[in-house]
């Protein structure tokens, strides 16, 4: 049985079209069931573009959007009747089992906490990322939900870091490391030598500290840092990759031999492209809801869209909110 998925249509970069655009796709490909939350109207001209029969689509009307640059808390607070806020009030009242949305992250965090609340014994939830390594892949968190962190919020990070792996991704004893400026034990902030402490305490299969580079080597399962670092790493992250892509492009583009070379090799190029597009890991969970969310990027692709959909009628399947309270 599918589990019905809110997706909130109003705030990302190319909406409503391409979300709805993700809606159908997920519809169609995966059987999802999906509720279109946001201006009825624009939704219903959007969808009238697309051949729609048999679908398991619905509508739900809201009439407040929450922008970019609106703060978390006004989102919650003053705009009750925003997308956002309309779509995690279904999954509150089990019309809905999870969310999906592509506006402000801060504002989806904010909602989502106010309605569903916390797991028990989770002081902040975090956003998790994965990202391809050389074997397989890794996931980072958080990736921007907390900016300033106490290490009890990092040791918590790791703990709902290494259930996603486990029970998402199917690492068994996921390895858990936490991210600094070198692997010594006397390197790191303050913030990070007591996360440091913190960690060896627990029964995670804490690896100690990692660099930058181990997030794509694939020495650990599970990268735990503050929210400053962990956007920081993500643009850095998404930029080398558009920068890698163009040069590539450039290079193979001014010289006759590279373009034949291309031609030989293009199905490894369009191999690897597959591994490294966004759009194959659609969105990021919000760990640590009472629920299920996920936040995708704001200038997200249909197919993203589509992805996101179905991880999360995976993640709400999982119920791995359920195995947080039980572990904490």
């Amino acid at each position: 049985m599918s589990i019905r998925i809110a997706v909130d249509v109003m705030g990302g970069d190319h909406a409503p079209a391409a979300e709805i655009a993700g809606a159908v796709l997920a519809c169609r490909q995966w059987g999802s069931d999906v509720i279109l939350v946001g201006d009825s109207a624009l939704i219903e001209s959007e969808l009238a573009a697309h051949q729609t029969a048999g679908l398991k689509l619905d509508i739900r009307h809201a009439s407040e959007v929450v922008g970019m640059d609106d703060s978390p808390s006004d989102a919650v607070r003053k705009k009750k009747d925003s997308s956002i806020r309309v779509a995690f009030d279904l999954v509150k009242s089990g019309a809905a089992g999870a969310v999906v949305s592509t506006g402000n992250s801060g504002a989806t965090m904010a909602a989502g906490m106010f309605v569903l609340k916390r797991v028990k014994g989770v002081d902040r939830p975090a956003i998790a990322t994965v990202m391809p390594n050389q074997k397989s892949e890794t996931v980072v968190l958080d990736m921007g939900a907390n900016v300033d962190c106490k290490p009890q919020n990092l040791q918590q990070f790791a703990i709902m870091g290494s259930l996603y792996a486990e029970h998402v991704l199917g690492k068994s004893a996921p390895r858990v490391g936490l991210l600094s400026n070198g692997e010594e034990e006397k390197k790191g902030t303050d913030l990070t030598r007591e996360t440091h402490r913190l960690l060896k305490e627990t029964d995670l299969n804490y690896v100690g500290y990692v660099e930058g580079a181990d997030v794509y080597n694939g020495s650990a399962d599970v990268i735990v840092c503050d929210g400053f670092v962990g956007n920081v790493l993500l643009k850095v992250s998404e930029g080398l990759a558009v920068a890698i892509a163009n040069m590539l492009k450039q290079e193979i583009e001014g010289r006759f031999l590279a373009k034949l070379g291309y031609l030989l090799a293009q199905p490894a190029f369009k191999a690897f492209k597959k591994r490294v597009d966004p759009a194959e890991y659609g969105g990021a969970p919000l760990l640590g809801l009472d629920g299920t969310g996920v936040i995708c990027h704001g200038s997200s692709t249909p197919v993203a869209i589509s992805v996101a959909i179905r991880q999360a009628e995976e993640f709400a399947r999982i119920r791995i909110e359920e195995k947080l309270a039980q572990f904490l």
